[in-house]
């Protein structure tokens, strides 16, 4: 059990692991109209579901890449998509990673209505950890507990709860209407096989399966081998299959602006008026992404003043406070081919004792050589980002000694380095007074070390 104070002063009890707690305070069911519940996909993992008067926006991520420059969007959301989102009653975003949670995209929501309802679940880290440093102002962000009924009015409520897989940080979804509909939207990023999957499905018995959140695309023209190698499974695929497993099960997969009624459906899953596809000559995949704009941001960090001294490299993995584990880390700047470059930093980091040996111990270690692009390391660096920008965004390359996976490291990188990026500008105090010790200096103002886009 779990102690929350409430907002009132009184208490609340939850329950950490409560047995399906979705079937707490169960409701009447009552039966849905037509075109009284619909769904309708933008992209990738973004839905709006109209319920009764009410819209309720998942995930939007509408513009800009995801993971620094790596992913993109493969579907063109409908041309309405962004007055969509700043029309609806309340979004649901499910955990921090930028396909989900696009900081873009909520700009432009900051700037047209900054006050709309956002909510979230009360992660180990906070979703939006990164939301001062953005710069993007919301002002109604609620983050709920999970496997509590957040009821929104008489018909609606949602009910947010752990993920399976990454319970630290992902979050799935249960919306309920009217208690005729339970819609649960729980996304598992990991690449599974077909066949998993499909039996998945069959073995849940849902009335409706659509798969999402899987519609990127490697766009970048520097990127093109992880494009070509990177093959996806394919949503028709995996609906072929359900099909042929499970042929009571209604299959559906979406295309920008395709809505799928409920109600119809619900009634007879056969009933072809159920879905509607978007108008003819409607453009489904996207053949531009503005790379400029945003490779452009990235590359903003490489001039940065932090990065004429060496020392950074100590400050911030000092900052970043990963040790006490036997494994030697050499990272290398590249350029957009991974190429080293001569100017580039190639250092080395053992973190069994957090220091900087310019070849590897003797000792038995575990070594992991990372080379990584310039302009997204020192963005990252700079920002005291995640390393899921590098790593999942595929922003490096490889390589282990032995070739075993380093999880309490890459946790670290990509969950658990500290809320405040690092402080550069005592940095540059530091140095300043290293060189120039009998020189009285200047209070540098806040990012006075580098201009940020």
């Amino acid at each position: 059990m779990e102690i929350r104070i409430l907002d009132d002063g009184g208490l609340q009890l939850i329950e950490l692991s409560p047995i399906d707690p979705w079937l707490d305070d169960p409701r009447e069911p009552l039966e849905l109209q037509e075109g009284e519940v619909k769904v309708t996909y933008l992209t990738h993992a973004c839905m709006e579901l109209q319920l009764g008067p009410r819209r309720f926006m998942f995930d939007p991520w509408l513009t800009g890449p995801a993971f620094a420059r790596g992913w993109w969007l493969l579907h063109e959301p409908p041309a309405d998509s962004l007055d969509r989102l700043c029309a609806a009653d309340l979004i649901y975003i499910s955990h921090m990673h930028s396909d989900h949670l696009s900081y873009p995209t909520l700009k432009v929501l900051s700037e047209r209505r900054p006050d709309v309802p956002i909510y979230v679940g009360d992660t180990s880290r906070a979703v939006f950890w990164y939301l001062e440093q953005s710069q993007v102002k919301l002002t109604n962000i609620n983050v709920v507990p999970f496997g509590v009924w957040q009821n929104i009015d008489e018909d609606l409520r949602f009910m947010i709860l752990m993920d399976g897989v990454h319970p630290e940080m992902d979050t799935c979804i249960i919306v309920e209407y009217k208690d005729s509909w339970k819609e649960d939207f729980i996304k598992n990023e990991r690449k599974k096989l077909l066949n998993y999957k499909a039996l998945l499905v069959k073995s849940q018995q849902p009335t409706i399966y659509c798969p999402f959140a899987g519609y990127f695309t490697e766009a970048h023209p520097s990127d093109r081998y992880i494009r070509d190698t990177n093959v996806k499974n394919s949503a028709e695929d995996l609906n072929a299959l359900i099909n042929k497993l499970a042929p009571n099960i209604k299959t559906w997969t979406p295309k920008p602006g395709s809505v799928l009624d409920l109600g119809v459906a619900l009634r007879d899953p056969t009933n072809s008026e159920a879905i509607t596809n978007p108008p003819a000559g409607a453009k489904i995949y996207k053949d531009s992404w503005d790379f400029d704009l945003y490779v452009d941001e990235l590359n903003s960090a490489i001039s940065c003043e932090i990065f004429k001294h060496q020392s950074w490299i100590q400050f911030y993995y000092t900052w970043a406070g990963f040790q006490n584990y036997n494994l030697v880390v050499r990272v290398i700047e590249t350029d957009d081919e991974f190429e080293t470059l001569t100017d580039g930093y190639d250092y080395l980091v053992d973190f069994l004792d957090l220091s900087f040996p310019t070849k590897r111990p003797d000792r038995e270690h575990s070594y992991i050589e990372v080379k990584n692009r310039i302009g997204v390391m020192r963005y990252v660096v700079l920002h005291g980002r995640l390393w899921d920008d590098l790593y999942i965004g595929f922003q490096n390359r490889i390589s282990r000694d032995p070739d075993i996976y380093h999880h309490k490291f890459w946790n670290h990188f990509q969950t658990e380095l500290p809320v405040d990026r690092p402080d550069w500008d005592q940095f540059l105090q530091q140095e300043t007074s290293i060189q120039e010790p009998d020189t009285p200096q200047e209070e540098p103002n806040q990012w006075s070390y580098c201009v940020v886009l």
